[in-house]
Protein backbone atom coordinates (compact mmCIF):
# COMPACT_ATOMS: atom_id res chain seq x y z
CA UNK A 1 0.00 0.00 0.00
CA UNK A 2 1.37 3.55 -1.26
CA UNK A 3 0.92 5.05 2.42
CA UNK A 4 0.55 9.11 1.69
CA UNK A 5 1.86 10.08 5.75
CA UNK A 6 1.70 13.56 4.73
CA UNK A 7 -2.32 13.71 4.27
CA UNK A 8 -2.57 11.64 7.53
CA UNK A 9 -0.45 13.94 9.15
CA UNK A 10 -3.50 16.64 8.47
CA UNK A 11 -5.59 14.73 9.20
CA UNK A 12 -4.41 13.16 12.42
CA UNK A 13 -3.67 16.92 13.30
CA UNK A 14 -7.56 17.63 13.35
CA UNK A 15 -8.24 14.77 15.41
CA UNK A 16 -5.29 15.92 17.78
CA UNK A 17 -6.73 19.29 18.22
CA UNK A 18 -10.57 18.52 18.51
CA UNK A 19 -9.48 15.52 20.98
CA UNK A 20 -7.63 18.08 22.82
CA UNK A 21 -9.82 20.75 22.85
CA UNK A 22 -12.77 18.32 24.00
CA UNK A 23 -10.59 17.61 27.20
CA UNK A 24 -10.16 21.19 28.23
CA UNK A 25 -13.15 23.02 26.94
CA UNK A 26 -15.02 22.41 30.12
CA UNK A 27 -12.89 23.97 32.57
CA UNK A 28 -14.56 27.58 32.23
CA UNK A 29 -17.98 26.69 33.25
CA UNK A 30 -17.94 23.21 34.93
CA UNK A 31 -18.66 24.68 38.34
CA UNK A 32 -21.63 26.59 36.78
CA UNK A 33 -22.88 23.32 34.73
CA UNK A 34 -22.20 21.03 38.78
CA UNK A 35 -24.68 23.87 40.10
CA UNK A 36 -27.22 23.29 37.44
CA UNK A 37 -27.04 19.71 38.37
CA UNK A 38 -27.71 20.19 41.99
CA UNK A 39 -24.81 19.77 43.54
CA UNK A 40 -24.33 21.29 47.12
CA UNK A 41 -23.42 24.18 47.07
CA UNK A 42 -20.13 23.17 49.67
CA UNK A 43 -19.10 20.62 47.15
CA UNK A 44 -19.19 22.40 44.00
CA UNK A 45 -15.27 23.25 44.03
CA UNK A 46 -15.13 19.46 45.46
CA UNK A 47 -16.90 18.08 42.16
CA UNK A 48 -15.42 20.49 39.38
CA UNK A 49 -11.79 19.57 40.80
CA UNK A 50 -12.73 15.90 40.75
CA UNK A 51 -14.66 16.45 36.80
CA UNK A 52 -11.41 17.76 35.67
CA UNK A 53 -8.92 15.24 37.18
CA UNK A 54 -10.84 12.36 36.97
CA UNK A 55 -10.42 12.08 33.05
CA UNK A 56 -6.87 12.54 32.95
CA UNK A 57 -6.50 9.56 35.82
CA UNK A 58 -9.09 7.46 33.52
CA UNK A 59 -6.70 7.85 30.78
CA UNK A 60 -3.28 7.30 32.96
CA UNK A 61 -4.83 3.86 33.90
CA UNK A 62 -6.16 2.68 30.86
CA UNK A 63 -2.99 4.23 28.25
CA UNK A 64 -1.12 0.69 28.39
CA UNK A 65 -3.90 -1.43 27.82
CA UNK A 66 -4.71 0.91 24.46
CA UNK A 67 -1.10 1.03 23.36
CA UNK A 68 -0.51 -2.87 23.84
CA UNK A 69 -3.80 -3.62 21.94
CA UNK A 70 -2.17 -0.98 19.31
CA UNK A 71 1.00 -2.89 18.93
CA UNK A 72 -1.40 -6.03 17.50
CA UNK A 73 -4.28 -4.81 15.52
CA UNK A 74 -3.14 -1.49 14.27
CA UNK A 75 -2.88 2.71 15.27
CA UNK A 76 -5.83 3.93 13.10
CA UNK A 77 -8.70 1.00 14.41
CA UNK A 78 -7.62 3.26 17.77
CA UNK A 79 -7.74 6.45 16.72
CA UNK A 80 -11.39 5.34 15.66
CA UNK A 81 -12.21 3.86 18.14
CA UNK A 82 -11.18 6.61 20.64
CA UNK A 83 -13.07 9.65 18.59
CA UNK A 84 -16.25 7.34 18.23
CA UNK A 85 -16.04 6.76 22.29
CA UNK A 86 -15.47 9.98 22.94
CA UNK A 87 -18.27 11.40 20.49
CA UNK A 88 -20.65 9.25 22.84
CA UNK A 89 -19.20 9.91 26.42
CA UNK A 90 -18.92 13.75 25.19
CA UNK A 91 -22.35 14.15 23.84
CA UNK A 92 -23.67 12.61 26.48
CA UNK A 93 -22.69 15.15 29.27
CA UNK A 94 -25.63 17.25 27.78
CA UNK A 95 -27.82 14.96 29.23
CA UNK A 96 -26.44 13.43 32.37
CA UNK A 97 -29.33 14.10 35.13
CA UNK A 98 -26.88 14.31 37.82
CA UNK A 99 -23.16 15.50 38.95
CA UNK A 100 -22.46 11.41 39.87
CA UNK A 101 -23.81 10.55 36.21
CA UNK A 102 -21.19 13.61 35.16
CA UNK A 103 -18.30 12.00 36.96
CA UNK A 104 -19.05 8.67 35.37
CA UNK A 105 -19.07 9.96 32.11
CA UNK A 106 -16.04 12.55 32.18
CA UNK A 107 -14.20 8.87 33.36
CA UNK A 108 -15.16 7.14 30.64
CA UNK A 109 -14.15 9.66 28.47
CA UNK A 110 -10.44 9.32 29.72
CA UNK A 111 -11.38 5.19 29.68
CA UNK A 112 -12.00 5.58 25.79
CA UNK A 113 -9.50 8.17 24.99
CA UNK A 114 -6.17 7.51 23.06
CA UNK A 115 -5.99 9.12 19.76
CA UNK A 116 -3.25 11.76 20.60
CA UNK A 117 -0.97 8.89 21.44
CA UNK A 118 -1.80 6.52 18.58
CA UNK A 119 -1.94 9.22 16.21
CA UNK A 120 1.91 10.06 17.50
CA UNK A 121 2.63 6.32 16.92
CA UNK A 122 1.55 6.21 13.68
CA UNK A 123 2.76 9.28 12.43
CA UNK A 124 6.26 8.35 13.99
CA UNK A 125 6.69 4.89 11.88
CA UNK A 126 5.52 6.69 8.61
CA UNK A 127 7.03 9.75 8.20
CA UNK A 128 10.85 9.34 6.92
CA UNK A 129 13.59 9.36 9.52
CA UNK A 130 14.67 13.01 8.31
CA UNK A 131 11.49 14.21 8.53
CA UNK A 132 10.54 13.32 12.17
CA UNK A 133 11.03 16.34 13.99
CA UNK A 134 9.18 18.28 11.66
CA UNK A 135 6.12 16.04 10.95
CA UNK A 136 5.81 15.13 15.08
CA UNK A 137 6.42 19.07 15.62
CA UNK A 138 3.92 19.45 13.52
CA UNK A 139 0.92 17.05 14.86
CA UNK A 140 1.92 17.99 18.80
CA UNK A 141 0.42 21.69 17.66
CA UNK A 142 -2.97 19.96 17.36
CA UNK A 143 -3.03 18.57 20.87
CA UNK A 144 -0.83 21.91 22.77
CA UNK A 145 -3.61 24.36 21.00
CA UNK A 146 -6.47 22.41 21.41
CA UNK A 147 -5.67 22.00 24.99
CA UNK A 148 -4.80 25.64 25.49
CA UNK A 149 -7.36 27.22 23.73
CA UNK A 150 -9.84 24.87 24.28
CA UNK A 151 -10.97 26.69 27.31
CA UNK A 152 -11.40 29.71 25.66
CA UNK A 153 -13.32 28.19 22.79
CA UNK A 154 -15.69 26.30 25.72
CA UNK A 155 -16.18 29.42 27.45
CA UNK A 156 -17.39 31.57 24.24
CA UNK A 157 -19.20 28.81 22.62
CA UNK A 158 -21.41 28.39 26.46
CA UNK A 159 -22.24 31.98 26.29
CA UNK A 160 -23.76 32.14 22.74
CA UNK A 161 -25.26 28.13 22.64
CA UNK A 162 -25.28 27.34 26.23
CA UNK A 163 -23.11 24.86 28.33
CA UNK A 164 -25.48 21.22 26.82
CA UNK A 165 -25.09 22.88 23.79
CA UNK A 166 -21.37 22.66 23.80
CA UNK A 167 -21.24 19.15 24.50
CA UNK A 168 -23.56 18.43 21.65
CA UNK A 169 -20.99 19.97 19.80
CA UNK A 170 -17.77 18.95 20.35
CA UNK A 171 -19.69 15.17 20.39
CA UNK A 172 -20.47 16.47 16.33
CA UNK A 173 -17.11 17.64 15.66
CA UNK A 174 -15.46 14.63 17.68
CA UNK A 175 -17.93 11.77 14.91
CA UNK A 176 -16.93 14.32 12.11
CA UNK A 177 -13.03 13.15 13.41
CA UNK A 178 -13.70 9.28 13.60
CA UNK A 179 -15.60 9.84 10.19
CA UNK A 180 -12.14 11.46 8.72
CA UNK A 181 -9.86 9.13 10.23
CA UNK A 182 -12.23 6.17 9.42
CA UNK A 183 -11.97 7.28 5.50
CA UNK A 184 -9.26 9.32 5.00
CA UNK A 185 -6.43 8.05 7.15
CA UNK A 186 -4.54 5.23 5.37
CA UNK A 187 -2.56 2.61 7.61
CA UNK A 188 -0.10 -0.54 6.21
CA UNK A 189 -0.19 -2.49 9.06
CA UNK A 190 -0.48 -6.33 9.73
CA UNK A 191 -2.15 -7.61 13.03
CA UNK A 192 0.11 -10.03 14.96
CA UNK A 193 -1.18 -12.86 16.99
CA UNK A 194 -1.23 -12.46 20.69
CA UNK A 195 1.18 -15.07 21.01
CA UNK A 196 3.78 -13.55 18.50
CA UNK A 197 3.75 -10.53 20.50
CA UNK A 198 7.12 -8.85 22.06
CA UNK A 199 5.75 -8.70 25.92
CA UNK A 200 6.14 -5.39 27.23
CA UNK A 201 9.43 -6.41 29.15
CA UNK A 202 10.68 -7.51 26.14
CA UNK A 203 10.00 -4.01 24.39
CA UNK A 204 11.70 -2.12 26.93
CA UNK A 205 14.54 -4.64 26.99
CA UNK A 206 15.23 -3.64 23.33
CA UNK A 207 15.15 0.37 23.88
CA UNK A 208 18.42 1.82 22.91
CA UNK A 209 18.77 3.36 25.95
CA UNK A 210 16.03 3.03 28.89
CA UNK A 211 17.31 5.82 31.37
CA UNK A 212 16.82 8.29 28.37
CA UNK A 213 13.27 6.97 27.91
CA UNK A 214 12.54 7.24 31.43
CA UNK A 215 14.24 10.62 31.38
CA UNK A 216 11.53 11.39 28.90
CA UNK A 217 8.46 10.64 30.19
CA UNK A 218 9.86 12.08 33.69
CA UNK A 219 10.11 15.46 30.81
CA UNK A 220 6.42 14.78 29.84
CA UNK A 221 5.06 14.88 33.62
CA UNK A 222 6.64 17.85 34.26
CA UNK A 223 5.75 20.13 31.12
CA UNK A 224 2.07 18.95 31.74
CA UNK A 225 3.10 20.05 35.75
CA UNK A 226 4.14 23.56 34.88
CA UNK A 227 1.08 23.85 31.94
CA UNK A 228 -1.87 23.28 34.29
CA UNK A 229 -0.13 24.35 38.10
CA UNK A 230 -1.32 27.61 37.20
CA UNK A 231 -5.16 26.59 36.37
CA UNK A 232 -6.92 26.55 39.60
CA UNK A 233 -4.98 29.77 40.80
CA UNK A 234 -5.16 31.84 37.42
CA UNK A 235 -8.23 33.57 37.59
CA UNK A 236 -7.53 34.86 41.32
CA UNK A 237 -3.85 35.87 40.76
CA UNK A 238 -4.94 37.59 37.63
CA UNK A 239 -7.86 39.60 40.07
CA UNK A 240 -4.89 40.01 42.46
CA UNK A 241 -2.53 41.87 40.22
CA UNK A 242 -5.42 43.57 38.17
CA UNK A 243 -7.36 44.81 41.52
CA UNK A 244 -10.77 44.61 39.79
CA UNK A 245 -13.05 41.70 38.17
CA UNK A 246 -13.62 43.39 34.79
CA UNK A 247 -13.99 40.84 31.77
CA UNK A 248 -11.50 38.52 34.43
CA UNK A 249 -12.82 35.71 32.30
CA UNK A 250 -11.70 36.92 29.41
CA UNK A 251 -8.65 37.94 30.57
CA UNK A 252 -7.76 34.28 31.86
CA UNK A 253 -8.71 32.69 29.24
CA UNK A 254 -6.80 34.84 27.09
CA UNK A 255 -3.73 34.40 29.23
CA UNK A 256 -4.14 30.66 29.08
CA UNK A 257 -4.73 30.34 25.34
CA UNK A 258 -1.36 32.90 24.36
CA UNK A 259 0.94 29.84 24.93
CA UNK A 260 -0.88 28.09 22.95
CA UNK A 261 0.06 30.34 19.81
CA UNK A 262 3.41 30.83 20.14
CA UNK A 263 3.70 26.78 20.63
CA UNK A 264 1.71 26.54 17.64
CA UNK A 265 4.52 29.06 15.49
CA UNK A 266 7.44 27.58 17.31
CA UNK A 267 6.52 22.96 17.00
CA UNK A 268 7.21 23.13 13.39
CA UNK A 269 10.36 25.19 13.05
CA UNK A 270 12.15 23.45 16.02
CA UNK A 271 11.56 20.06 15.10
CA UNK A 272 13.12 21.07 11.65
CA UNK A 273 15.80 22.55 13.41
CA UNK A 274 16.04 19.40 16.09
CA UNK A 275 16.36 17.10 13.11
CA UNK A 276 19.30 18.66 11.55
CA UNK A 277 20.90 19.65 15.58
CA UNK A 278 19.36 17.28 17.23
CA UNK A 279 16.39 16.88 19.53
CA UNK A 280 18.08 16.17 22.05
CA UNK A 281 19.87 19.62 22.42
CA UNK A 282 16.43 20.83 21.22
CA UNK A 283 14.94 19.80 24.38
CA UNK A 284 17.28 20.83 27.41
CA UNK A 285 17.07 24.34 25.25
CA UNK A 286 13.40 24.49 26.05
CA UNK A 287 13.58 23.26 29.49
CA UNK A 288 16.13 25.82 30.21
CA UNK A 289 14.11 28.65 28.47
CA UNK A 290 10.97 27.22 30.22
CA UNK A 291 12.51 27.77 33.41
CA UNK A 292 13.71 31.49 32.74
CA UNK A 293 10.01 32.19 32.00
CA UNK A 294 8.41 30.64 35.05
CA UNK A 295 10.71 32.18 38.09
CA UNK A 296 9.54 35.74 36.71
CA UNK A 297 5.74 35.05 36.53
CA UNK A 298 5.98 35.31 40.64
CA UNK A 299 7.29 38.92 40.52
CA UNK A 300 4.69 40.01 38.03
CA UNK A 301 2.91 43.47 38.81
CA UNK A 302 0.23 43.64 36.00
CA UNK A 303 -1.81 40.81 33.77
CA UNK A 304 -0.08 41.84 30.88
CA UNK A 305 3.59 40.97 32.32
CA UNK A 306 1.84 37.33 33.11
CA UNK A 307 0.58 37.31 29.32
CA UNK A 308 4.04 37.94 28.05
CA UNK A 309 5.78 35.73 30.02
CA UNK A 310 3.30 32.98 29.08
CA UNK A 311 3.48 33.76 25.61
CA UNK A 312 7.44 32.82 25.61
CA UNK A 313 6.77 30.17 27.48
CA UNK A 314 4.94 28.50 24.67
CA UNK A 315 8.14 28.78 22.85
CA UNK A 316 9.60 26.00 25.30
CA UNK A 317 6.35 23.87 25.03
CA UNK A 318 6.85 23.72 21.71
CA UNK A 319 10.36 22.86 21.99
CA UNK A 320 9.34 19.93 23.94
CA UNK A 321 6.72 17.83 23.08
CA UNK A 322 8.23 16.99 19.25
CA UNK A 323 11.45 16.53 20.61
CA UNK A 324 10.03 14.09 22.96
CA UNK A 325 8.31 12.68 20.38
CA UNK A 326 10.87 12.46 17.75
CA UNK A 327 13.18 10.87 20.52
CA UNK A 328 11.08 7.95 21.74
CA UNK A 329 10.47 6.95 18.22
CA UNK A 330 14.52 6.81 17.46
CA UNK A 331 15.19 4.83 20.72
CA UNK A 332 11.95 2.68 20.08
CA UNK A 333 11.88 -1.04 18.15
CA UNK A 334 8.72 -0.35 15.85
CA UNK A 335 7.18 -3.59 16.94
CA UNK A 336 6.54 -1.68 20.06
CA UNK A 337 6.00 1.74 19.41
CA UNK A 338 2.48 2.35 20.55
CA UNK A 339 2.89 0.72 23.89
CA UNK A 340 6.08 3.17 24.73
CA UNK A 341 4.12 6.19 23.64
CA UNK A 342 1.21 5.13 25.86
CA UNK A 343 3.79 5.09 28.72
CA UNK A 344 4.58 8.34 27.53
CA UNK A 345 0.95 9.28 27.45
CA UNK A 346 0.25 7.98 30.58
CA UNK A 347 2.95 10.29 32.64
CA UNK A 348 1.31 13.49 30.66
CA UNK A 349 -1.79 12.22 32.49
CA UNK A 350 -0.45 11.99 35.52
CA UNK A 351 1.08 15.32 35.31
CA UNK A 352 -2.29 16.98 34.32
CA UNK A 353 -3.90 15.38 37.97
CA UNK A 354 -0.91 16.42 39.59
CA UNK A 355 0.11 19.90 38.72
CA UNK A 356 -3.71 21.20 39.55
CA UNK A 357 -3.07 19.25 43.21
CA UNK A 358 0.61 21.51 43.40
CA UNK A 359 -0.54 24.88 42.31
CA UNK A 360 -4.06 24.47 44.78
CA UNK A 361 -1.74 22.74 47.94
CA UNK A 362 1.75 25.60 47.14
CA UNK A 363 -1.41 28.65 46.91
CA UNK A 364 -3.50 27.69 49.67
CA UNK A 365 0.33 27.02 52.09
CA UNK A 366 3.03 29.60 50.34
CA UNK A 367 0.60 32.26 48.45
CA UNK A 368 0.20 32.80 44.46
CA UNK A 369 3.51 33.84 43.23
CA UNK A 370 5.00 30.41 45.05
CA UNK A 371 3.02 28.41 42.54
CA UNK A 372 5.93 29.07 40.01
CA UNK A 373 8.97 29.32 41.99
CA UNK A 374 7.68 25.62 42.99
CA UNK A 375 6.90 24.59 39.31
CA UNK A 376 10.01 25.85 38.29
CA UNK A 377 12.32 23.72 40.65
CA UNK A 378 10.38 20.92 38.71
CA UNK A 379 11.81 22.04 35.69
CA UNK A 380 15.24 22.83 37.45
CA UNK A 381 15.26 19.10 38.46
CA UNK A 382 14.37 18.32 34.94
CA UNK A 383 17.24 20.16 33.15
CA UNK A 384 20.01 17.93 35.79
CA UNK A 385 18.46 14.83 34.95
CA UNK A 386 18.52 14.86 31.16
CA UNK A 387 21.75 16.89 31.25
CA UNK A 388 22.68 13.52 33.41
CA UNK A 389 21.13 11.55 30.19
CA UNK A 390 22.27 13.47 27.42
CA UNK A 391 25.93 13.67 28.81
CA UNK A 392 27.10 11.39 26.01
CA UNK A 393 25.22 12.41 23.04
CA UNK A 394 25.80 16.92 23.31
CA UNK A 395 28.38 17.05 21.24
CA UNK A 396 25.90 14.55 18.73
CA UNK A 397 23.33 15.45 16.59
CA UNK A 398 21.65 12.21 17.04
CA UNK A 399 20.44 9.72 19.55
CA UNK A 400 19.66 6.77 17.99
Amino acid sequence: MNIDWKRNLMISWIGCFFTGASMSLVMPFIPLYIEELGAPKDQIELFAGLAISVTAFAAAIVAPIWGNLADRKGRRLMMIRASAGMTLTMGSLAFVPNVYWLLIMRFLTGVLSGYIPNATAMIASQAPREKSGWALGTLATGAIAGNLIGPSMGGALAELAGIKNVFIITGIVLFITALLTVFMVKEDFTPVEKQEMLTTKEIFARVNNVQILVGLFVTSLVLQVGITSISPILTLYIRQLSGNTNNILFVSGLIVSIAGVSAIISSPILGRIGDKIGNHKILLGGLIFSLFCFIPMGFVKTPFQLGALRFLLGFSTGALMPSINTLISRITPPEGVSRIYSYNQMFMNFGQVLGPMVGSTVAHSMGYPAVFWVTSSFVLFNICLSTFNFRKYLKKNTIS
